[in-house]
Protein backbone atom coordinates (compact mmCIF):
# COMPACT_ATOMS: atom_id res chain seq x y z
CA UNK A 1 0.00 0.00 0.00
CA UNK A 2 0.78 3.49 -0.77
CA UNK A 3 1.70 5.81 2.05
CA UNK A 4 1.70 9.68 1.37
CA UNK A 5 3.42 12.06 3.22
CA UNK A 6 5.46 15.70 3.99
CA UNK A 7 9.33 15.15 4.55
CA UNK A 8 11.57 17.79 5.44
CA UNK A 9 14.63 17.41 2.56
CA UNK A 10 17.06 20.26 3.93
CA UNK A 11 16.98 22.96 6.64
CA UNK A 12 15.37 26.16 5.14
CA UNK A 13 11.90 28.20 4.75
CA UNK A 14 8.77 26.36 4.02
CA UNK A 15 9.83 25.11 0.17
CA UNK A 16 11.82 22.62 2.01
CA UNK A 17 8.54 21.00 2.77
CA UNK A 18 8.07 18.33 -0.10
CA UNK A 19 4.92 15.74 -0.72
CA UNK A 20 6.43 12.06 -1.50
CA UNK A 21 4.45 9.16 -1.59
CA UNK A 22 6.19 5.22 -0.74
CA UNK A 23 5.39 2.03 -0.10
CA UNK A 24 4.09 1.92 3.44
CA UNK A 25 4.83 -1.49 5.14
CA UNK A 26 2.94 -3.40 7.69
CA UNK A 27 3.82 -3.38 11.62
CA UNK A 28 6.29 -5.82 12.79
CA UNK A 29 5.85 -7.66 16.28
CA UNK A 30 5.24 -5.11 18.59
CA UNK A 31 3.85 -2.60 16.60
CA UNK A 32 0.63 -0.73 15.49
CA UNK A 33 0.10 0.87 12.27
CA UNK A 34 -2.36 4.17 12.73
CA UNK A 35 -4.41 5.53 9.65
CA UNK A 36 -3.80 9.02 10.84
CA UNK A 37 -6.98 11.06 10.26
CA UNK A 38 -5.31 14.64 11.64
CA UNK A 39 -2.35 15.92 12.85
CA UNK A 40 -1.16 19.07 14.20
CA UNK A 41 1.14 22.07 13.29
CA UNK A 42 3.05 23.58 15.97
CA UNK A 43 5.89 26.09 15.88
CA UNK A 44 7.99 22.97 17.18
CA UNK A 45 7.95 21.67 13.68
CA UNK A 46 8.84 24.94 12.08
CA UNK A 47 11.91 25.11 14.68
CA UNK A 48 12.87 21.45 13.57
CA UNK A 49 12.12 22.66 9.69
CA UNK A 50 15.15 25.20 10.66
CA UNK A 51 17.46 22.63 12.71
CA UNK A 52 16.92 24.79 15.84
CA UNK A 53 14.91 21.45 17.96
CA UNK A 54 17.54 18.84 19.57
CA UNK A 55 16.88 15.21 18.85
CA UNK A 56 15.17 15.07 15.18
CA UNK A 57 16.15 12.33 12.66
CA UNK A 58 18.40 12.69 10.21
CA UNK A 59 17.31 14.53 6.58
CA UNK A 60 14.78 13.73 5.32
CA UNK A 61 12.03 13.34 7.89
CA UNK A 62 8.62 14.05 8.56
CA UNK A 63 7.74 16.69 11.06
CA UNK A 64 3.91 16.40 12.89
CA UNK A 65 4.27 16.09 16.89
CA UNK A 66 0.72 15.13 17.58
CA UNK A 67 -2.06 12.61 15.51
CA UNK A 68 -5.63 11.21 15.82
CA UNK A 69 -6.32 8.00 13.83
CA UNK A 70 -8.04 4.27 13.59
CA UNK A 71 -5.68 1.16 14.30
CA UNK A 72 -4.94 0.07 10.84
CA UNK A 73 -2.99 -3.19 10.93
CA UNK A 74 -1.45 -4.33 14.27
CA UNK A 75 1.69 -6.69 14.54
CA UNK A 76 2.56 -9.91 16.13
CA UNK A 77 2.19 -9.67 20.04
CA UNK A 78 -0.05 -6.39 20.19
CA UNK A 79 -3.14 -7.07 22.46
CA UNK A 80 -4.00 -4.01 23.52
CA UNK A 81 -5.76 -2.59 20.74
CA UNK A 82 -7.94 -3.53 17.66
CA UNK A 83 -8.45 -2.70 14.20
CA UNK A 84 -10.56 0.49 13.94
CA UNK A 85 -9.87 2.11 17.54
CA UNK A 86 -9.90 5.90 17.45
CA UNK A 87 -6.76 6.57 19.03
CA UNK A 88 -4.40 9.78 20.04
CA UNK A 89 -0.49 9.84 19.90
CA UNK A 90 1.97 12.16 20.92
CA UNK A 91 4.78 11.47 18.31
CA UNK A 92 7.35 14.46 18.25
CA UNK A 93 7.74 13.80 14.47
CA UNK A 94 6.34 11.33 11.95
CA UNK A 95 2.61 12.97 11.97
CA UNK A 96 2.67 14.34 8.38
CA UNK A 97 1.93 11.27 6.40
CA UNK A 98 -1.36 9.85 6.16
CA UNK A 99 0.00 5.99 8.45
CA UNK A 100 2.33 5.80 11.01
CA UNK A 101 3.78 3.17 12.50
CA UNK A 102 4.07 3.41 15.99
CA UNK A 103 4.60 1.27 19.54
CA UNK A 104 0.98 0.70 21.30
CA UNK A 105 2.32 2.48 24.79
CA UNK A 106 2.11 5.40 22.63
CA UNK A 107 -1.54 5.19 22.17
CA UNK A 108 -4.28 6.80 24.11
CA UNK A 109 -7.76 6.01 23.23
CA UNK A 110 -9.66 8.55 22.26
CA UNK A 111 -13.65 8.55 22.27
CA UNK A 112 -15.34 7.98 19.04
CA UNK A 113 -18.03 10.26 18.66
CA UNK A 114 -15.13 13.36 19.06
CA UNK A 115 -14.04 15.71 15.81
CA UNK A 116 -10.60 14.36 14.82
CA UNK A 117 -9.02 18.04 14.51
CA UNK A 118 -10.64 18.69 18.05
CA UNK A 119 -9.57 16.13 19.64
CA UNK A 120 -5.75 16.39 18.31
CA UNK A 121 -5.35 19.74 19.60
CA UNK A 122 -5.69 18.71 23.10
CA UNK A 123 -2.95 16.00 22.99
CA UNK A 124 0.30 18.34 22.71
CA UNK A 125 -1.40 21.65 23.58
CA UNK A 126 -3.85 21.50 26.09
CA UNK A 127 -1.88 18.32 27.48
CA UNK A 128 0.94 21.33 27.71
CA UNK A 129 -1.17 24.01 29.20
CA UNK A 130 -2.82 21.63 31.19
CA UNK A 131 0.80 19.98 32.68
CA UNK A 132 1.88 23.95 33.39
CA UNK A 133 -0.54 24.85 35.47
CA UNK A 134 -1.74 22.21 37.46
CA UNK A 135 1.39 19.43 37.36
CA UNK A 136 4.44 22.27 37.36
CA UNK A 137 2.72 25.55 38.79
CA UNK A 138 -0.15 23.81 40.52
CA UNK A 139 -2.28 26.87 40.37
CA UNK A 140 -4.79 27.33 42.39
CA UNK A 141 -8.22 29.24 42.18
CA UNK A 142 -7.74 33.25 42.46
CA UNK A 143 -4.48 33.07 41.55
CA UNK A 144 -2.84 34.83 38.61
CA UNK A 145 -1.67 33.89 35.60
CA UNK A 146 0.04 35.71 32.37
CA UNK A 147 0.10 33.65 29.36
CA UNK A 148 2.75 34.71 26.63
CA UNK A 149 0.91 33.92 23.11
CA UNK A 150 -2.67 34.25 24.33
CA UNK A 151 -4.19 33.78 21.52
CA UNK A 152 -1.89 31.21 20.37
CA UNK A 153 -2.40 26.96 20.05
CA UNK A 154 -1.09 27.09 24.01
CA UNK A 155 -2.15 30.05 24.70
CA UNK A 156 -6.21 29.63 24.15
CA UNK A 157 -5.88 26.28 25.51
CA UNK A 158 -4.22 27.78 29.19
CA UNK A 159 -6.79 30.19 28.76
CA UNK A 160 -9.69 28.14 28.48
CA UNK A 161 -8.51 25.59 31.71
CA UNK A 162 -7.46 28.81 34.05
CA UNK A 163 -11.20 29.65 33.43
CA UNK A 164 -12.04 26.38 34.43
CA UNK A 165 -9.72 26.53 37.42
CA UNK A 166 -10.78 30.39 38.28
CA UNK A 167 -7.67 32.27 37.68
CA UNK A 168 -7.07 35.80 37.60
CA UNK A 169 -5.39 35.58 34.19
CA UNK A 170 -3.42 38.22 31.62
CA UNK A 171 -2.48 37.31 27.97
CA UNK A 172 0.18 38.99 25.74
CA UNK A 173 -1.33 39.71 21.76
CA UNK A 174 -1.20 41.69 18.85
CA UNK A 175 -4.20 44.09 19.18
CA UNK A 176 -6.19 42.23 16.40
CA UNK A 177 -6.73 38.86 18.50
CA UNK A 178 -7.46 41.11 21.91
CA UNK A 179 -11.40 40.20 21.38
CA UNK A 180 -10.52 36.93 21.46
CA UNK A 181 -8.30 37.31 24.67
CA UNK A 182 -11.38 39.12 26.38
CA UNK A 183 -13.99 35.96 25.35
CA UNK A 184 -11.40 33.41 26.71
CA UNK A 185 -11.62 35.62 30.32
CA UNK A 186 -8.29 37.30 30.63
CA UNK A 187 -7.06 40.97 30.84
CA UNK A 188 -5.11 41.53 26.76
CA UNK A 189 -2.15 43.35 26.56
CA UNK A 190 -0.59 44.76 23.36
CA UNK A 191 2.77 43.21 23.31
CA UNK A 192 3.53 45.22 20.58
CA UNK A 193 3.05 48.78 21.67
CA UNK A 194 2.75 48.05 25.85
CA UNK A 195 5.67 47.29 28.34
CA UNK A 196 3.92 43.94 29.43
CA UNK A 197 6.09 44.21 32.90
CA UNK A 198 4.68 47.84 33.61
CA UNK A 199 1.03 46.68 32.60
CA UNK A 200 1.00 43.94 34.61
CA UNK A 201 2.34 45.04 37.81
CA UNK A 202 0.07 47.69 37.26
CA UNK A 203 -3.41 45.74 36.71
CA UNK A 204 -2.37 43.34 39.94
CA UNK A 205 -1.68 46.66 42.30
CA UNK A 206 2.12 46.22 42.01
CA UNK A 207 1.39 42.63 43.34
CA UNK A 208 2.73 40.86 40.52
CA UNK A 209 1.22 36.83 39.02
CA UNK A 210 1.26 33.85 40.95
CA UNK A 211 2.64 32.07 37.30
CA UNK A 212 4.23 33.39 33.99
CA UNK A 213 3.15 30.75 30.45
CA UNK A 214 6.17 32.03 28.68
CA UNK A 215 7.44 30.04 25.22
CA UNK A 216 9.16 33.36 23.97
CA UNK A 217 12.49 32.85 25.48
CA UNK A 218 15.45 35.29 25.29
CA UNK A 219 15.40 38.81 27.13
CA UNK A 220 11.72 37.90 27.39
CA UNK A 221 11.97 35.16 30.16
CA UNK A 222 13.69 38.08 32.39
CA UNK A 223 10.79 40.53 31.84
CA UNK A 224 8.69 37.73 32.60
CA UNK A 225 10.22 36.78 35.53
CA UNK A 226 10.22 40.70 36.99
CA UNK A 227 6.25 40.25 36.88
CA UNK A 228 5.88 37.14 39.80
CA UNK A 229 4.67 37.73 42.86
CA UNK A 230 7.89 38.11 45.46
CA UNK A 231 8.75 35.04 47.52
CA UNK A 232 8.77 35.58 51.68
CA UNK A 233 6.84 33.78 54.05
CA UNK A 234 5.45 32.16 51.43
CA UNK A 235 6.51 30.95 47.74
CA UNK A 236 6.78 33.55 44.80
CA UNK A 237 5.76 32.79 41.56
CA UNK A 238 7.05 31.20 39.07
CA UNK A 239 8.08 31.26 35.75
CA UNK A 240 7.64 28.37 33.33
CA UNK A 241 9.57 28.18 29.68
CA UNK A 242 8.36 26.07 27.14
CA UNK A 243 9.45 27.66 23.90
CA UNK A 244 11.97 29.96 22.53
CA UNK A 245 10.45 31.43 19.19
CA UNK A 246 13.31 34.45 20.00
CA UNK A 247 15.29 32.11 18.16
CA UNK A 248 13.40 32.04 15.05
CA UNK A 249 13.30 36.29 13.59
CA UNK A 250 11.79 37.17 10.11
CA UNK A 251 12.94 33.94 9.02
CA UNK A 252 16.37 33.79 10.06
CA UNK A 253 16.88 31.06 12.80
CA UNK A 254 19.51 31.45 15.69
CA UNK A 255 21.05 29.06 18.07
CA UNK A 256 22.88 31.31 19.84
CA UNK A 257 19.58 32.96 20.98
CA UNK A 258 18.50 29.44 21.96
CA UNK A 259 21.68 28.73 23.92
CA UNK A 260 21.71 32.12 25.54
CA UNK A 261 18.04 31.88 26.73
CA UNK A 262 18.63 28.36 28.94
CA UNK A 263 21.63 30.50 30.32
CA UNK A 264 19.64 33.33 31.54
CA UNK A 265 16.95 30.26 32.72
CA UNK A 266 19.69 28.70 34.77
CA UNK A 267 20.61 31.84 36.36
CA UNK A 268 16.96 32.79 36.93
CA UNK A 269 16.18 29.44 38.70
CA UNK A 270 19.22 30.09 41.06
CA UNK A 271 18.06 33.80 42.29
CA UNK A 272 17.63 33.64 45.92
CA UNK A 273 14.29 35.40 46.24
CA UNK A 274 11.77 32.85 46.59
CA UNK A 275 10.54 32.94 43.19
CA UNK A 276 11.26 29.52 40.79
CA UNK A 277 12.16 29.31 36.96
CA UNK A 278 11.47 26.27 35.43
CA UNK A 279 11.58 24.40 31.84
CA UNK A 280 9.04 22.43 30.72
CA UNK A 281 8.80 19.99 27.48
CA UNK A 282 6.01 17.46 27.14
CA UNK A 283 7.76 15.08 25.54
CA UNK A 284 10.56 14.73 28.40
CA UNK A 285 7.36 14.88 31.34
CA UNK A 286 6.24 12.51 29.15
CA UNK A 287 9.04 9.78 29.06
CA UNK A 288 9.42 9.97 32.93
CA UNK A 289 5.60 10.23 33.89
CA UNK A 290 3.81 8.49 31.19
CA UNK A 291 1.08 7.56 33.24
CA UNK A 292 0.27 11.35 33.67
CA UNK A 293 -0.03 11.88 30.00
CA UNK A 294 -2.53 9.40 29.54
CA UNK A 295 -4.56 10.53 32.45
CA UNK A 296 -4.41 14.60 31.74
CA UNK A 297 -5.09 13.56 28.12
CA UNK A 298 -8.05 10.94 28.94
CA UNK A 299 -9.26 14.13 31.85
CA UNK A 300 -9.04 16.76 28.52
CA UNK A 301 -11.22 14.19 26.20
CA UNK A 302 -13.77 14.20 28.63
CA UNK A 303 -13.93 17.66 29.51
CA UNK A 304 -14.39 18.37 25.10
CA UNK A 305 -16.98 15.63 25.28
CA UNK A 306 -18.72 17.77 28.18
CA UNK A 307 -18.65 20.83 26.01
CA UNK A 308 -16.52 21.97 28.73
CA UNK A 309 -13.59 23.52 26.90
CA UNK A 310 -13.39 24.08 22.65
CA UNK A 311 -10.40 24.36 20.89
CA UNK A 312 -9.50 27.16 18.77
CA UNK A 313 -8.94 25.81 15.49
CA UNK A 314 -7.31 28.72 12.92
CA UNK A 315 -7.78 25.91 10.10
CA UNK A 316 -8.46 22.97 8.44
CA UNK A 317 -6.06 22.54 5.77
CA UNK A 318 -5.47 19.02 3.36
CA UNK A 319 -2.46 17.38 4.13
CA UNK A 320 -0.59 18.68 0.81
CA UNK A 321 -1.25 22.73 2.03
CA UNK A 322 1.98 21.89 4.68
CA UNK A 323 3.74 24.41 3.64
CA UNK A 324 0.83 26.85 3.58
CA UNK A 325 0.48 26.29 7.37
CA UNK A 326 3.77 26.98 8.17
CA UNK A 327 3.61 30.10 6.50
CA UNK A 328 0.59 31.40 8.81
CA UNK A 329 2.08 29.98 11.46
CA UNK A 330 5.41 31.76 11.17
CA UNK A 331 3.97 34.56 10.11
CA UNK A 332 1.90 35.02 13.35
CA UNK A 333 -1.36 34.71 11.40
CA UNK A 334 -3.44 32.35 13.36
CA UNK A 335 -5.29 31.97 16.37
CA UNK A 336 -5.41 29.27 17.83
CA UNK A 337 -4.16 25.75 16.10
CA UNK A 338 -3.29 24.56 12.51
CA UNK A 339 -5.01 21.09 11.72
CA UNK A 340 -3.62 19.15 8.74
CA UNK A 341 -6.52 16.46 7.54
CA UNK A 342 -4.15 13.54 6.22
CA UNK A 343 -6.87 11.35 4.48
CA UNK A 344 -8.53 12.71 1.66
Amino acid sequence: MKNTRIVISAHGGPDVLQLIDEEMPPPRSGEVRVRILATGVAFADILMRYGLYPGTPPLPFSPGYDVVGDVDAIGEGVSDFAIGDRIAALTQWGGYAQYIIVRPEQLTRVPAELDPAEAVSLVLNYVTAYQMLHRVAEVKSGQRILVHGGAGGVGTAALQLGRLAGLEMYATASRGKHDLITALGARPIDYRTDDFVARVMQMTGNQGVDAVLDAVGGTNWWRSYKTLKPGGAHAGGILVGYGISAALRDGKPSKLIGAASFGLLGLLSLLPDGKRAVWYNIASWKRKRQEWFREDLGALFALLAEKKISPEISERLPLREAARAHQLLENARVTGKIVLLCQE
